[in-house]
């Protein structure tokens, strides 16, 4: 049964750093190019961020220079730094990967997760 897991929000002062991770299991994910995403309440779930098997990332250009993608093949983990962060980046975050591709991100292809909350508020 594939499984993806996120974790690793919370709450944060604007300006201040969270890590995400994802944990994929029951495929072999590490030759699949991975994606976050997010959504904020009453919006539309948007990607973030994606990584494809090779290491080569793409941001939106709302988190340009603020957010690294980055994985671990042998642990079948991606993971999402995020900094300076704002509090329109409030939203429940969740990755997903493309089992179609591993050389380029196109869309989800596996049921979401949960998701993890992250919440940026004085």
């Amino acid at each position: 049964q594939v499984q993806l897991v996120e974790s690793g929000g919370g709450l944060v002062q604007p300006g201040g750093s969270l890590r995400l991770s994802c944990a994929a299991s029951g495929s072999s994910f590490s030759i699949y190019a991975m994606g976050w995403y997010r959504q904020a309440p009453e919006k539309h779930r948007e990607l973030v961020a994606s990584i494809t098997r090779g290491g080569s990332t793409n941001y939106a250009d709302s988190v340009k220079g603020r957010f690294t993608i980055s994985r671990d093949n042998a642990k079948n983990m991606v993971y999402l730094q995020m900094n300076s962060l704002k509090p329109e980046d409030t939203a429940v975050y969740y990755c997903n990967a493309d089992r179609y591709s591993g050389s380029y991100y196109r869309r989800p292809t596996y049921p979401w997760g949960q998701g993890t909350q992250v919440t940026v508020s004085s």
